[in-house]
């Protein structure tokens, strides 16, 4: 997801180019020293830009098109079982199922669900950004599982302020990288339009704050703890997301499921961890700044470590499905 929102640990990241001069960096640049490009957790906040005014941070394909496949690697295929029943006894429509992928960067949970999903299927695409919104429309899939069609719509605007009466006739709300970039009030929000709207939700790839790197250095928990920090800033909730968010959904009448869906990276997705690597550590120097020198060190080792293929990295996330009370008892 992006537009609206970033990810933390494994989100969107702006369009300056990786590699360029620009971004969260882990100090004053040196000659020959790779700093951090990649911004990590950052977004805007504050109103939607109008149709004459386009003041939204933007956040680069290159990078959303790099994770997508750790993206689908690692979301949950244990809670699909459990949402086909639920849009199974939903009343049948004309065009099928409408799902609404919140934050939709440029289209990746639509590419990874609705082959997974029998039936035609609407898709109404959400974001802020209209330039990742144009890719999302041209990259979305057409087929569904069993060749049902599957349509696409893109409506521009903020997410934080959905409503039931925006979902109503919703079969599902999709979101990636959502949940821990969202405020409580933003996830009640949320929680209430579902509730409202009588649709189940699943939202997937929500950091919990928890980062294993092989080989361990001294300098990872430090790091790690800094850019928890950076994701709670302001009123986000960061890695408390998840939490938060089974009790919102449960309180509304929700039954809630999470499972774990880790991006698990080795030397084969060396590009991705390298770009996360100077996201992460310039999120850290960020919010403590008095790490930058031994940052900087400490990325160093770790980008060689990782082109030499001798670095493993595991990102925790969980994936959550909320079981909405259908509308109408049905």
């Amino acid at each position: 997801m992006s537009g609206t929102s970033t990810s933390t640990g494994t989100s969107t990241t702006p369009t300056e180019a990786p590699g360029s001069d620009t971004g969260s960096g882990t100090g004053t640049a040196e000659p020959g020293r790779d700093t951090g490009t990649i911004r990590l957790g950052d977004r805007t906040r504050g109103e939607a830009a109008d149709d004459t005014t386009d003041d939204t941070t933007r956040y680069a394909p290159e990078w959303l098109q790099l994770r997508e496949g750790v993206d689908a690697s690692a979301r949950s295929s244990e809670l699909l079982d459990p949402l086909r029943i639920r849009l199974a006894n939903l009343p049948r429509r004309s065009n099928g199922f409408v799902i609404h992928d919140l934050g939709c960067g440029t289209g990746s949970m639509g590419r990874w669900l609705a082959p997974r999903l029998d039936g035609p299927q609407h898709w109404v695409l959400h974001d802020r950004d209209p330039y990742l919104l144009h890719f999302a429309a041209v990259g979305s899939p057409r087929s569904a599982a069993d060749g049902s069609r599957v349509t696409v719509e893109t409506q521009r605007g903020d997410v934080g302020r959905l409503t039931a009466d925006a979902l109503a006739g919703a079969s599902l709300v999709t979101a990636s990288a959502l949940l821990d970039v969202l405020d409580a009030d933003e996830i009640e929000a949320l929680a209430a339009a579902c509730a409202g709207a009588g649709c189940p939700a699943l939202l997937t790839l929500s950091v919990v704050g928890r980062v294993e790197l092989t080989p361990a250095r001294p300098l990872d928990t430090e790091i790690a703890t800094a850019f928890n920090d950076h994701q709670r800033r302001g009123d986000l909730l960061g890695p408390e997301a998840v939490s938060a968010a089974c009790d919102a959904f449960s309180r509304h009448g929700a039954t809630v499921r999470v499972h774990p869906s880790a991006w698990r990276l080795g030397p084969a997705e060396s590009a991705l961890t390298a770009q996360w690597l100077r996201g992460w550590v310039g999120a850290a120097v960020e919010q403590r700044p008095e790490l930058a020198d031994r940052a900087a060190d400490y990325l160093d080792e770790r980008l060689a470590a990782c082109a030499a293929g001798e670095l493993n990295v595991v990102v925790h996330h969980s994936d959550l499905l909320a079981l909405a009370r259908p509308v109408g008892g049905v």
